[in-house]
């Protein structure tokens, strides 16, 4: 499928610098790249919204924990961590 794209003289610039230093060979690999980083931006804010809405509900639900008891029980794990990493 042919696609048709206006960068505007900015990116037209930018895109035929690219192109001219060699970094890409053609217009059509620099777009095929940047439609790539778009795709993978766009999964990664996806998996973060799933996330965000699974903590809400979470939330919602009362399935949390105070963060004085977290931090008190991860200062406690750690600590005894250390205790056996140093040597007798």
């Amino acid at each position: 499928m042919a696609s048709s794209v206006d960068l505007g003289n900015q990116l037209e610039g930018f895109v035929s610098r690219l192109v001219k230093t060699g970094r890409y060979n053609s217009r059509s690999e620099v777009m095929r790249e940047g439609v790539r980083l778009i795709h993978e931006r766009e999964t990664r804010l996806a998996a973060l919204d799933i996330s965000i809405h699974r903590g809400v509900a979470d939330a919602d639900a009362g399935r949390v924990h105070d963060l004085d008891t977290v931090m008190d029980a991860l200062d406690s794990k750690y600590a005894a961590l250390a205790d056996k990493a140093q040597p007798q």
